[in-house]
Order: C-alpha cells, then sequence, then structure tokens
C-alpha cells in the first residue's frame, strides 16, 4: 500500500469536468476533458487496501482493483495495466461505459465519497493505448479447433478473445455491417468514441480473430450449418427484443423505439448515409423511460437541434441518497444526472402514458398522460390526472424482454428459459453439446460489466469442452452462476 493515510489526506472526490454544455451539444465527442494525470493519482491514492476490499465483491470481473490503484499512485501505468487486463479485456469499454458497482461496494463510501475506481481504470487504459503498450498477444500454437462465435458485442468480443489467445481459431459472427454490436450503434459517441471500440478490433484481428460482418445466423447461414461447421459455437447475441407499449395511437408515425433511432443517429455520426432517418430536429421529443437508453436518446435529441425534450418515468424519483433497503455494499438505486440530463429538458416522475394522439395529418402530435398511482402493488393511471404533452417525436426507452429466440429453436433446437432467454447450465452450456451462451441472451439485459464477465467465463467453459482442460480463468464464482444462469 503506498500511502496508508492517502484517504485521510485526500478527502473529496475530484473527476474530470465535462465540457460546457453550449459547446459540447455541438458535436458528437465524449463529454469529459482531458483528465488530470496528478488527480487522478491523487484518488488512487485514497484506496485504503481494505482486508477485504468490498469493491470485488461489486465487480463482476473480479477486478484487482486496490493493486492498479496503488500501481497508479506509485506512477507504475505500465503495471498498472497489466493488472487490470489480467480480468477484464476492454477497460476503456467498462471505464466508460459501466454505472460502476464497485463503487457502491467501496469500503470508503462508507462515511466518505467513495474512491473514483472507474475514473482511475479508464485513465490506466487510456493511458496504456497512448503509449503503446497493448499489443496483440497470438497464441503460442493452435489447437486445431474451431469456434463461432455469434454476436459482436461485449460478451462475444471477450469470448472470442479469450478464445484466440487459448489457441482455437475463432470467427466472430455480426448480423450488421460493421463489428461492435451495441457498442457500435447502441452507444453515441458522446458516451464512447468509436475509435477506442476500432483500435480493440485492431488489436484482437492481429491476434487471429476473424470477423464477419453483415452475415445474420439464422437467415445468411443457418444455426445447424453453422453448428456442422465448427467444433464450438457461443451464443452472445444479446437481449434486443424492445419492450412496446400497447396502448391506443402506438401505431402512428412519430413513436419509435429508441433503438431504431439511436442506430440510425449513430450511423450517421459515422458518416454513413442514412435514408428517411428519424431525427429530433426542431421537434418536441418525449423519451419513455428513465434508464441508460433514455439519456442516449436526451443526448442524441439535444445534439440533433430538438426543440424540446421530455422524460417521463412511471414510477418514482428515487432517492439522491442511498435507500435503507439497499444498505452498503449494495448498489442502491440513485437519482443520476448524466451528462444528458445537464444538457437541457424536464424530467418527470410518476408519469403513466395513456394514449398517444394524432394530429389532423395522422401523425403523432402529442400523449396523454396521467399521474401513477400504486394499486395491489401494480402501477396503474390515476383517474382524473389525464393532461396532454405536445409531441412531435416519441421515442420508446422502456427495456428489453430478451433474445431473438425463434430462428435458434427451429433450426438448431434451443430453448428458452422461463424468463425467456436462452436456457443454459452453470457452465454456459446449452441442451445442444458444443453449443454455449453467454452474456444478455442468457441472463438477459444486464450490464456490460456482467457481459464480458459472462464471456470470459463462457470461454473457460468452451475451452475445457474442447480440451479437457482450461487455463482460462472464470471471473464468476460458482455461488454467482446461478444468480447468472
Amino acid at each position: 500500500m503506498a500511502d496508508p493515510k492517502g484517504f485521510l489526506k485526500v478527502t473529496e472526490r475530484e473527476l474530470p469536468k465535462r465540457r460546457p454544455v453550449p459547446v459540447r451539444i455541438m458535436d458528437w465527442k465524449e463529454v469529459y476533458e482531458q483528465g488530470d494525470p496528478a488527480q487522478v493519482r491523487r484518488q488512487a491514492g485514497r484506496c485504503m487496501d481494505c482486508g477485504i476490499p468490498f469493491c470485488h465483491q461489486g465487480c463482476p470481473l473480479g477486478n484487482l482493483i486496490p493493486e492498479w490503484n496503488d500501481l497508479m499512485w506509485r506512477g507504475e501505468g505500465r503495471a498498472a495495466i497489466e493488472r487490470l487486463h489480467a480480468t477484464n479485456n476492454f477497460p476503456e469499454f467498462t471505464g466508460r461505459l459501466c454505472p460502476a458497482p464497485c463503487e457502491s461496494a467501496c469500503v470508503l463510501g462508507i462515511n466518505q465519497p467513495a474512491v473514483t475506481i472507474k475514473q482511475v481504470e479508464v485513465s490506466i487504459i487510456d493511458q496504456a493505448f497512448g503509449n503503446g503498450w497493448v499489443q496483440p498477444q497470438p497464441p503460442g500454437r493452435l489447437t486445431g479447433k474451431t469456434v463461432a462465435v455469434v454476436g459482436s458485442g461485449p460478451a462475444g468480443l471477450a469470448a472470442a478473445q479469450q478464445l484466440t489467445r487459448a489457441g482455437h481459431t475463432v470467427a466472430v459472427y455480426e448480423r450488421d455491417d460493421r463489428i461492435g454490436g451495441l457498442l457500435r450503434y447502441g452507444i453515441p459517441d458522446f458516451k464512447m468514441e468509436k475509435k477506442h471500440l476500432d483500435a480493440r478490433l485492431a488489436q484482437m484481428t492481429a491476434e487471429g480473430t476473424r470477423f464477419r460482418a453483415g452475415v445474420e445466423i439464422g437467415v445468411d447461414l443457418s444455426w445447424d450449418e453453422l453448428r456442422r461447421r465448427y467444433d464450438a459455437v457461443v451464443v452472445a447475441t444479446g437481449a434486443l427484443v424492445p419492450r412496446d407499449l400497447p396502448i391506443p395511437g402506438r401505431d402512428l408515425p412519430g413513436v419509435h423505439f429508441a433503438m431504431e433511432y439511436l442506430t440510425q443517429a449513430n450511423r450517421r455520426v459515422a458518416g454513413e448515409d442514412v435514408f428517411d432517418q428519424i431525427t429530433a430536429e426542431g421537434k418536441h421529443v418525449v423519451v419513455l423511460g428513465g434508464g441508460d437508453t433514455g439519456a442516449d436518446c436526451i443526448g442524441t435529441a439535444h445534439r440533433q437541434g430538438a426543440l424540446s425534450v421530455t422524460n417521463l418515468a412511471i414510477g418514482k424519483q428515487p432517492s439522491p441518497t442511498r435507500p435503507a433497503e439497499q444498505p452498503w455494499p449494495m448498489h442502491p438505486t440513485l437519482f443520476e444526472v448524466q451528462s444528458a440530463h445537464e444538457e437541457g429538458g424536464q424530467r418527470q416522475y410518476l408519469a403513466s402514458t395513456v394514449e398517444f394522439l394524432a394530429n389532423d395529418a395522422g401523425e403523432v402530435r402529442a400523449i396523454r398522460v396521467a399521474e401513477t398511482e400504486y394499486l395491489d402493488g401494480r402501477r396503474v393511471p390515476k383517474a382524473g390526472t389525464e393532461r396532454e404533452i405536445p409531441a412531435d417525436l416519441v421515442l420508446l426507452a422502456l427495456g428489453f424482454t430478451g433474445p431473438e429466440t425463434d430462428a435458434a429453436h427451429d433450426q438448431l433446437g434451443l430453448q428458452a428459459s422461463d424468463r425467456g432467454n436462452f436456457a443454459r447450465d452453470a457452465d454456459y452450456a446449452t441442451a445442444e453439446p458444443g453449443v454455449f451462451v453467454a452474456g444478455d441472451a442468457g441472463r438477459g439485459q444486464s450490464l456490460i460489466v456482467w457481459a464480458i464477465a459472462e464471456g470470459r467465463a463462457a470461454a473457460a467453459s468452451v475451452d475445457r469442452y474442447l480440451e479437457g482442460e482450461t487455463q482460462l480463468p472464470s471471473p464468476i464464482p460458482a455461488t454467482a452462476r446461478a444468480f447468472a444462469v
């Protein structure tokens, strides 16, 4: 431990400043200003190197957080990235996108603001890429075994990198025209510029992973044919079926799923031509759903020049402080002000959407909402509280119900669980020999850190299936696998 009194000397939690709102909404670059190495060093020095580091409990990857905090305090960035990469394939993703359950579990957070673990993490990897420390790690030998990974989101990429480094020949299939899944087309650039994804894909390509974009398994190539071609298959397709809102007016032009809107916006930012793009320019925008996807829609609408942005959530506004029913070290549900919320618009809670209303042209012009009341544990519109909110564009950011399972079931016989995800056992294996499931496709909509953890764990199971044993680490302990499944 570099400084055993660091947390006593530095009691304030410091984060990089966000660029001024009037400036950042004029572009699509990341919202944070360049980090200060001295600030990062001070914050890393606040880590107490606890006898029982509960940040490990909070992190599904089991990141060695006290170790690389200590190394960053000492100025040993190269050693820090080695410790970070030992458990996390993609800290440039988690350091930007993860909600940091490790910080909620930080022991210092009992009576002080938690260590800025997430910021230290992203500083380590950014320094490593900037200094050329992130190099390809091709396998020393090839096993002669082949693996197909279906889906190129964080779970699929993590499984592919682990299996490639174990010596297997791995091909990643992605139905979109470019690799990355939601990292590519679901996450706006103001949260993560795509240069970070491209840099990691370049490393993986140099290691020997093969990428097959523009190939939809189940359509361009059947699931059973894919299984015949490869010794093992990893299903990492995510949970992309959006949750709908079947109320009157749902089919009106101008009412869209959030991901349809975000995908088009991200393609346009990438320089692609998007025919008949859904845009917020000059419109009154209403976003239904108060989660991360809703915030992404808000920030995108601001940058497209929306006249107004209103964010509605059906439930109560979360508390700004840790609720009593979510004690430390649990990850609490808190009222969060993301960068998109700073940029304008209104946030309204206890708002139940009752109906979408049309104008004379048959397009959405407003939504009718009512106050939410709780009856027998259900959230229902309260009679007599209806009102209208102008809306030229409505975006449904209500989460996802699970993966698309029909084609895999019909062509390969993969079964769905009671929760609608692909059924699997504690080792991520399905009833079909040689077929494994990782990430949201098996556990439902979840965090990016869980996706990477499951990709790594599934890779270890695949390697054991192919070779009879494995030296690949499995970050998810057996006690947590029942929840993971």
